[in-house]
């Protein structure tokens, strides 16, 4: 993992990463584009949920976020080129 890689720069980059989930499958960006980028640390880049958790009257994406992380991560590596885990607060 690159000690380059930050979460401010993540940040500037994160709607590419978007941006691709959703080219791929709209479902899946719904599940993810409200995340708030939390910190990234040791190759794990931490998502954190809790403002659209409160908004989210019938709307909890929670399971499909876990059944399609992958799609995400491999975003991720394709705008960054490194492999990260994503983890939710």
């Amino acid at each position: 993992m690159s000690s380059a890689l930050t979460l401010a720069k993540i940040r500037v980059r994160w709607n590419e990463v978007l941006d691709l989930v959703e080219s791929q499958d709209r479902v899946i960006w719904i599940a993810y584009f409200d995340a708030r980028l939390e910190s990234f640390d040791n190759g794990r880049l931490t998502l954190d949920f809790s403002d659209s958790n409160k908004l989210a009257t019938g709307h909890d994406y929670q399971e499909a976020r876990l059944r399609h992380r992958s799609v995400l991560q491999s975003a991720f590596l394709d705008v960054f080129g490194e492999s990260v885990v994503i983890v939710e607060k």
